[in-house]
């Protein structure tokens, strides 16, 4: 375990976890309710926590549609390719070897593979619609672990079947009122739209952009998290502010706890292999349900 991440049972829990994940496992799809909340570096944080953990890499892909922003600031660029390039390759044979994967796939400063979005548009190159990303992660799935799915907000049909089929959604908020009722907003929606059980599996990251978010807002969290399996406060951190690939040893240590967090919640809802998970996960006499994070963590590793 890296020693910038400390030592906690939480970390140990989520390690064991990810030790046990096996390609295949299903995406984990992170939207929101609003734009402009930080879901794209969630993604690349997360990843950089998850691409620690595993003994294979897990992948991130871009499936936001836009031209702009996004994954690509927040890995190491090591070729010009694309999620554009790897939906062409896909198109020309219906499949991904793993020397096209390796070779198109951007990393991440801990080793997260990632398909960045396209940003040119041209008679021969465009961003892929979200049908065409959807395609590409299906034919990632059996080269990773793991894999993060970059979606776009959540105000679209496709984007909720996204929600509604992934094994854990992520929403993310900012750790604003109006962002955090917006998020509230979004899965009283789901939940009527027929979405019950992706709620109750929901996980919440809220990103703060200031040092300490005002009252309104930490008990704004709290009645959210009475609603999702469970809200993770991420707090403020210069280097996630900033458009650069994510360094686990550059945050601060609050930062890096909140993700561990995060990390852990999004594990619990992996398949893991049978044996490791009734020896090593599950505390004898206690049943596989009562593992999972029910509970708002704030900024510090305290619960709110």
């Amino acid at each position: 375990m890296p020693r910038e991440l400390g030592d906690s049972p939480t970390l140990r829990r989520a390690w064991l976890r990810a030790a046990a994940l096996r390609p295949g496992c299903p995406p984990i799809v992170v939207s929101s309710a609003d734009g402009g909340v930080g879901r794209s570096t969630i993604v690349a944080a997360l990843g950089a926590v998850l691409a620690a953990a595993t003994p294979r890499p897990p992948a991130a892909v871009d499936a936001t549609g836009r031209g702009w922003g996004g994954l690509e600031h927040r890995v190491l660029r090591r070729n010009d390719a694309t999620i554009w390039d790897l939906y062409a390759a896909w198109t020309r044979t219906g499949q991904l070897d793993q020397n096209t994967i390796d070779a198109m796939m951007q990393l991440g400063t801990s080793g997260l593979h990632t398909a960045v979005g396209e940003v040119q548009r041209s008679t021969s190159r465009r961003p892929t619609v979200l049908t065409e990303s959807i395609q590409v992660v299906d034919a990632l799935r059996g080269a990773y672990p793991l894999l993060l799915i970059d979606a776009p907000v959540a105000d679209l049909a496709p984007v909720w079947r996204l929600l509604a089929g992934t094994i854990c959604p992520v929403l993310v908020a900012r750790a604003g009122v109006d962002s955090v009722q917006h998020t509230m907003r979004l899965v009283a929606q789901l939940r009527a739209g027929g979405l019950q059980a992706a709620t109750d599996k929901a996980v919440v990251a809220v990103v703060a952009s200031m040092p300490r978010p005002p009252r309104e807002v930490r008990a704004a969290v709290r009645q959210l998290g009475a609603s999702v399996a469970a809200v993770v406060s991420v707090p403020f951190d210069p280097h996630l502010a900033r458009p650069e690939p994510v360094d686990l040893g550059r945050m601060r240590a609050p930062t890096r706890r909140a993700l561990v967090e995060l990390a852990d919640a999004v594990l619990a809802a992996c398949p893991a292999d049978p044996e490791l998970a009734a020896g090593l996960l599950t505390p004898a006499g206690a049943s596989r349900a009562s593992s999972r994070p029910t509970r708002a963590v704030a900024a510090d590793g305290g619960h709110l």
